[in-house]
């Protein structure tokens, strides 16, 4: 009984860190594109109040509950497929890292990338998504 809960903590927690990792970026694209100060500010604002509110505690529980879940179902450890998602979470937490970063630039005034540039910036959580899903669900190897 305590496997389900954690992992439907941990699913509940996957899904609210990646609502986070799609919108922030996209908050990004309207921010590289805002012309006046109020309006700047505004999304300045808003990624900090997303980074730090939802994306951030979404991340460290998704942690804990996926550790917990490795706690509880030890045998994982031994599958190529667990070994995947790990790097492939890795990778996710630099990008949210990355995100931050550039939250931060942002709050400084210091933007050197057009809207072009996040659009594309945007797009990576979903191969990650696609990616670590099918990991979970089809565990290939």
């Amino acid at each position: 009984m305590l496997y389900l809960w954690v992992k439907a903590l941990h699913i509940i927690a996957v899904v609210c860190w990646f609502a986070g990792l799609f919108y922030l970026p996209r908050l990004f694209v309207y921010h590289a594109m805002s012309e006046d100060a109020p309006s700047r500010e505004r999304f300045c604002v808003m990624e900090r109040k997303l980074y730090r509110g939802i994306m951030l505690p979404s991340m460290v529980l998704t942690l804990a509950c996926g550790i917990g879940l490795l706690y509880l179902t030890p045998g994982w450890l031994q599958m190529g497929w667990l070994h995947a998602k790990l790097t492939l979470v890795l990778l996710l937490v630099g990008y949210h890292h990355l995100c931050g970063a550039q939250l931060k630039r942002f709050a400084r005034g210091e933007n050197p990338r057009g809207h072009v540039f996040y659009r594309w910036f945007n797009e990576i959580p979903v191969l990650f998504l696609l990616a670590i899903v099918v990991l979970v669900v089809v565990k290939p190897f």
